[in-house]
């Protein structure tokens, strides 16, 4: 069979699994996402081994990803972000403090080497927004007040999860006499300058040359325009060691304001419905059943697993607690799942000859337990705080204050 037709087979494949098992998750009162992610391990080569993931399926799998921030950006205005600016933060540093000295604090106690103790704590610092913005968006649930601040954390909880990357690679690979402070703060002001830049000053300059849109010949201009600064973005903001999905994320929150009059929301919803399913099944599909059921991997991982799960849950309450307590537990749940940066800090380990794979598989397990967990209450928990919270703060706001 020639390797074209290989890959289309493989990715029919994996879109008709995702299809049939949202459907039929949903049919039980469960989000798709969940059959999503359960099908991509049944298929996956852990098990029945129909498609393995190569570097064509996970490309397509990270582009869903970047369409689905995308698109969760596009429903974030830059002022309602700033609404929940102070809680996000909060929610986003206990967030990443507490996994990160819980962690650490556990790998130290097993007697592993200190570069991978550095290197698991890491590993369970940022939050897969990807998992909790599907199933909020799903929902009809993003634009919540809760929703935002998770969204606002989860990004700090990207920036600092790959500040620490750059730390921690940098003292296990010279040591502390050789470590770069200098490099890191440079890795830091980037970082920050292409958040704040992207937040504040690109909305405004593109509303205002909006208009120049009219008198473009190219058809769908608009779109276009979108489509190019969703990846323009997302490549730039991983040149600085940023995940893509950031990039992605604030190219959308940049197009907010235009959404409407652009109509960006139709025109991207088939991409949505075509590539973000892939995303979720082949990270299923990474997922080594054998190899997690082995004590040496499965007794650290599922004591990680609740490490992981207790101390986000705990950051995310404690900072978002002048909501009520309703709101803080839905806002702390929502910020338990890793994802793929999880996996990317394991993986870079592993590269490194710095993790054991026993210990990547570690992270991939706290990574499976964490991720599928969320997606059965999380609805539940949000319904919940919007009888708990006050009204005012569940309305979403116009860029004027007043609600819509």
């Amino acid at each position: 069979m020639e390797p074209t037709t290989n890959i289309i087979l493989e990715l029919f494949v994996i879109f008709a699994a995702a299809k049939l098992a949202g459907e039929v998750f949903e049919r039980i009162g469960q989000p798709a996402v969940i059959g999503e992610l359960i099908v991509g391990v049944l298929i996956g080569p852990g098990l029945l081994g129909w498609v393995r993931p190569d570097m064509v399926v996970d490309t397509v799998a990270q582009m869903g990803v970047v369409v689905l921030l995308f698109m969760v950006g596009l429903e974030t205005r830059p002022d309602e972000l700033y609404c929940v600016g102070t809680d996000a933060v909060l929610v986003g540093v206990l967030g990443v403090a507490l996994p990160f000295a819980a962690g650490w604090g556990y790998m130290a106690l097993t007697g592993a080497p200190l570069s991978e103790q550095l290197f698991i704590a890491t590993a369970l610092v940022a939050t897969s927004v990807g998992i909790t913005a599907r199933v909020l968006r799903d929902k009809g649930l993003i634009d919540t007040r809760a929703a935002r601040i998770i969204i606002g954390a989860a990004v700090i909880d990207d920036i600092l999860g790959m500040l620490i990357l750059a730390i921690v690679g940098s003292f296990t690979a010279k040591g502390s006499a050789g470590f770069d402070w200098k490099e890191v703060a440079l890795l830091a002001g980037m970082a920050v300058a292409f958040v704040v830049f992207l937040a504040v000053v690109a909305p405004r300059a593109i509303k205002r040359g909006a208009p120049s849109m009219a008198h473009l010949r190219t058809p769908n201009a608009p779109f276009a325009f979108a489509i190019l600064l969703m990846l323009g973005l997302a490549a730039l903001a991983e040149q600085i060691q940023l995940a893509g999905i950031v990039g992605a994320f604030l190219a959308g929150m940049a197009l907010a304001e235009l959404g409407d009059d652009w109509n960006l929301h139709d025109q991207m919803r088939p991409l949505y419905e075509w590539l973000v399913p892939y995303f979720f099944v082949v990270m299923g599909m990474h997922v080594n059943v054998a190899l997690l059921m082995r004590p040496e991997v499965l007794i650290p991982g599922l004591i990680l697993s609740v490490i992981a799960i207790v101390t986000k849950l705990a950051g995310g309450m404690l900072g978002a607690l002048r909501g009520g307590w309703r709101e803080a537990l839905a806002i702390g749940y929502g910020m338990v799942p890793r994802g793929e940066v999880g996996l990317i800090v394991a993986a870079v380990g592993l590269a490194r000859g710095i993790v054991e794979e026993r210990y990547y598989s570690v992270a991939v397990l706290v990574v499976v337990v964490t991720t599928v967990i969320v997606p059965p209450l999380l609805p539940r928990l949000f319904a919940q705080a919007r009888e708990g919270v006050k009204p005012e703060t569940l309305v979403p706001l116009t860029p004027e204050g007043s609600a819509r």
